[in-house]
């Protein structure tokens, strides 16, 4: 049976994630990704997960401490285009989720935007270890979702094919805007 977009993000991360690597969660909403990226990494590697919302961050402590992950994880509470002046610029990532859209059960009209969203790739580019992954899950079925969409494709498609390969995966007969992953791999 075909993978969700989501179930499919973590495919696609568990095949280059190891013990001991830093990895980050750009939109760590309720806390599922940082939970399975802590869980990854192990005690010896980091998360970096980052939101706006502080009932993100609630949700997120609350999460990793009832399954012990806490200590491999560093949270913040601000937006992903601040990876440029948090991560140092020696620290090669691994990986890197983005859930783009809103929080689930949250207020809709908080919601990631294509300007914050290019410069954390930017930074997270330059910190990529080869064969290194970027996962971006995006949701556009919500105003301005679309806006972001275009600005994720755009950005893709002008990676250099020498230095990235980049995958999408959607399903195209389905209806209410599925949402679409994209998979930037550095060479």
């Amino acid at each position: 049976m075909l993978q969700t977009a989501l179930h499919f993000s973590h495919t696609l991360l568990k095949e280059v994630i190891q013990e001991g690597d830093s990895v980050l969660d750009a939109t760590m909403g309720n806390g599922n990704d940082t939970a399975f990226l802590a869980d990854l990494v192990g005690e010896s590697g980091r998360v970096y997960a980052f939101d706006i919302q502080e009932q993100a961050l609630i949700n997120t402590e609350k999460k990793l401490t009832e399954l012990s992950l806490r200590k491999q994880t560093t949270l913040f509470h601000q937006g992903h285009e601040t990876i440029e002046t948090v991560i140092s610029k020696e620290t090669e990532i691994t990986a890197a989720i983005f859930n783009l859209g809103y929080l689930p059960k949250s207020n809709k009209q908080i919601i990631t935007k294509p300007a914050t969203t290019k410069q954390a790739l930017d930074a997270l580019l330059s910190r990529l270890k080869a064969k290194g992954r970027i996962i971006l899950v995006v949701y556009y079925g919500h105003v301005g979702g679309e806006s972001e969409l275009a600005l994720v494709r755009d950005y893709c498609q002008a990676l250099l094919q020498e230095e990235y390969n980049v995958l999408t995966y959607q399903f195209i007969n389905q209806k209410n805007n599925p949402p679409i992953l994209f998979c930037i791999e550095k060479k």
